[in-house]
């Protein structure tokens, strides 16, 4: 992909599908923190637009607890029900 900048990539790929951040950093060639900085201006813009980003949140592998309700858009550290690490990314589409 190399038409547009970073951000018009980025929606092009989410009005596609859900994604999650390991995924868009390989589909666009770059790394996973420039991903996560981008994204609060993608979900902005496209607000603006009338769409919205829709974040499908993660969840622990381990015990199945699912972290509603949470703004970031990075993977939380460890789950605060077993307290392991083995958690499953949020996952980003438009809607």
């Amino acid at each position: 992909m190399t038409t547009g900048t970073i951000r018009q990539q980025l929606v092009v790929l989410l009005e596609a599908g859900a994604w999650d951040v390991r995924g868009l950093s390989q589909a666009l060639g770059i790394a996973e923190r420039e991903v996560i900085a981008h994204l609060p201006h993608v979900k902005r813009s496209l607000e603006g637009s009338g769409a919205q980003l829709v974040i499908q949140p993660a969840v622990c592998r381990s015990c199945g607890f699912t972290f509603k309700g949470r703004g970031r858009f990075t993977r939380p550290g460890r789950c605060p029900r077993c307290r392991r690490t083995h958690i499953a990314p949020p996952a980003f589409h438009v809607a």
